[in-house]
């Protein structure tokens, strides 16, 4: 019978009532779907996007958000590496604008100079291979290298590890260095490794691709840091006039010509020789002799140079200039001796590459060099590429309208990789981590069943053969739910470990087997049943566990559902009992597993891992919500 009548229901009064509840109530839902929305929201960031509030994530809506998460994701998160490719004056990935329009001409150029040229692997690096500022968010190339890996050693990562020489612990702690070789210290590896990594990402399309601008990296790496990012300080410095930091360009040989200063020429000497990794330098042929001097003062015998670099030369003369840099050995530490300059300890004298002789042979070059020879002259250049340059050098390779054309033709692409990455992260590093996923369905399962034999087991008694201690019995019950689970934790854990049963799924079941607020509830409900049913089973000889299994369990499935439930949630977010008395890795629950995951990660993968945690129960109490509800409503009703 309901608490109001349908005549009652009419009275503008109780309409008032009813509509106040009902008022209290959505906004109740409200005030907890909003964080739930907030949540969601926060899975999906990175970085650039971090502090945004907003239930609906900027980039789903607005290209610009998308454009800033996107060129933030292509460099890395390294936002100096941005500057030095597109040399732009933007403050942050969050202040990047998208450019105005492309030049497609231009743009074309340059697709059809790497189609035509194909510049070496340390010419350029890849986009999406790591996050270090979001922290622990797996990217697109670094998923897909990881997945050529896993398909070619079989999953088996102790076979990558002999294979390359490596000692990955496991899948989830593989992971690669975009590489940097603007930098004189940084060298590509050698090792299978890293050729295995050069064979991805010659694979990979040219959008991908973020290429090393030496100009770039001379004027937004060393000059800047110099000189600050004021270019009156500069034009100060050097006594010149420029009106800002774009009329400021690296110049292929040594400055020199009218209105070029001797401040000018030291900052080139100094970046060339000590800083530009030695890939982008080389040297003309009148450098041969000086560089064979050197050689000859060094080693002092031809046999001894010989003997160093594995030849066979009769004498220094032989010896050739230096033209593509080794990768390693004693040439390539001897060519940057002679680059900087190598004293004499025997003479004194000082042999050094002269500075008249030396060039920059960088893709900003290379690709102007590719524009000469193919227009002409500069007027035709202008013509075909709808653009107004003054001088050669003021062409630098176009890898911002590169890659926005490219962003362009990929923006839903783009929305759905970052919806999913983080969520892709923490499956990743379940799947692939540990036994996670099977001991917590291990687990589960044994709570279940414990809970669904011991407590009813015990209610059954205390309801059915009414002992005089029985309210006794059950003060008892409730007032062990007056400990936290804190209080028991290091005398559970003392007993386990005198019973040797640590690192088992004894020791994660048997602490929670009997529940006290359970038995409580079972046997108020089993003392609601008939008791006419029990007197009939009696009477037609029923033993007492058939009336225990076929009358008191079959009715009462909806409140064994609450329980089953209650075990389930207890067990799966189990984690401080868990990780304490199982301290091996094999034994690991899901819950330590994700607790180690957001120790190492941002705040995206960490929201995306909360979502993921909550699905099993989300979808347990989905499934069994109308058995839940009865066992809830029929014992009131009773």
């Amino acid at each position: 019978m309901p608490i109001i009548s349908k005549v009652g229901r009419k009275s503008p009064k109780v309409r008032l009532l009813i509509g106040s509840i009902y008022a209290i109530l959505i906004t109740g839902a409200l005030s907890m779907v909003y964080p739930f929305l907030l949540m969601v929201a926060g899975s999906t960031k990175s970085a650039v996007d971090v502090s945004d509030s907003a239930i609906i994530p900027a980039f789903l809506v607005d290209d610009d958000a998308l454009y800033r998460k996107h060129v933030e994701a292509l460099f890395n998160e390294s936002f100096d590496q941005m500057q030095i490719a597109y040399d732009t004056t933007a403050l942050s990935f969050r202040t990047l604008d998208r450019p105005a329009r492309g030049n497609a001409p231009l743009v074309d150029a340059w697709r059809e100079f790497l189609e035509e040229t194909k510049p070496p692997h340390y010419a350029y690096t890849l986009g999406y291979l790591r996050c270090p500022v979001a922290r622990g968010v797996l990217p697109h190339q670094l998923r897909a290298f990881k997945r050529r890996l896993i398909e070619r050693f079989d999953g088996r990562m102790d076979r990558l590890n002999r294979a390359f020489g490596a000692d990955f612990l496991n899948w989830n702690a593989f992971w690669v260095l975009p590489e940097d070789y603007l930098l004189r210290r940084n060298q590509p590896g050698s090792d299978p490794l890293a050729l295995a990594f050069r064979e991805f990402k010659e694979s990979q399309p040219l959008g991908s691709r973020v290429y090393f601008s030496a100009e770039g990296f001379y004027k937004n790496g060393f000059l800047k840091s110099q000189y600050a990012k004021d270019i009156r300080a500069y034009n100060e410095a050097h006594d010149t006039n420029y009106a800002s930091w774009s009329d400021v360009h690296l110049d292929r040989r040594l400055p020199a010509g009218p209105g070029r200063t001797q401040k000018e020429r030291n900052d080139w000497e100094i970046f060339v020789r000590t800083i530009l990794n030695l890939y982008w330098i080389r040297a003309d042929a009148q450098a041969a002799p000086p560089y064979r001097r050197f050689l000859q003062a060094k080693y002092k015998s031809i046999d001894a140079l010989n003997e160093k670099y594995g030849t066979g030369y009769d004498s220094f003369d032989e010896a050739p200039l230096i033209e593509e840099v080794p990768s390693e050995g004693l040439a390539l530490s001897d060519w940057d001796a002679f680059l900087q300059g190598w004293k004499d300890p025997d003479t004194g004298e000082m042999h050094v590459l002269p500075a008249e002789t030396i060039q920059i042979r960088s893709l900003d070059f290379l690709f102007r060099d590719y524009l000469k020879e193919k227009h002409g002259s500069l007027e035709n250049a202008n013509s075909a590429l709808g653009a107004s340059f003054k001088d050669w050098i003021e062409i630098a390779p176009p890898q911002r309208d590169f890659h926005y054309l490219a962003f362009q033709d990929k923006t839903a692409w783009l929305r759905w990789e970052f919806i999913r990455r983080n969520y892709i992260t923490v499956v990743d590093f379940i799947v692939l981590h540990g036994r996670g996923i099977l001991n917590t369905c291990i687990y589960c399962s044994l709570a279940i069943l414990a809970a669904l034999i011991v407590n009813p087991l015990a209610a059954y008694a205390l309801s059915r053969y009414k002992p005089p201690s029985a309210y006794k019995v059950l003060l008892f019950l409730m007032l062990t739910m007056a400990f936290p689970p804190m209080v028991t934790q290091i005398p559970v854990f003392l007993m386990l470990r005198q019973f040797d049963l640590l690192n088992t799924f004894w020791a994660l079941v048997l602490p929670g087997l009997a529940h006290g607020y359970s038995i409580f509830l079972l046997k108020g409900f089993f003392d609601s049943l008939p008791q006419e049913l029990y007197e009939s089973a009696e009477i037609d000889g029923a033993g007492e566990f058939r009336i225990f299994w076929q009358i008191t369990m079959s009715l009462s499935k909806p409140i064994l559902a609450v329980i089953a439930l209650g075990a389930f949630t207890g067990a799966y977010s189990n984690f401080m009992m868990a990780l304490l008395i199982c301290q091996d890795e094999k034994m690991w629950t899901l819950m330590p597993w994700l607790y180690q995951l957001q120790m190492r990660s941002g705040p995206g993968v960490v929201f995306a891992s909360l979502i993921i945690a909550a699905i099993p129960t989300f979808l347990v109490f989905a499934l069994c919500q109308n058995i839940i509800m009865r066992g809830i409503v029929v014992p009131v009703e009773k």
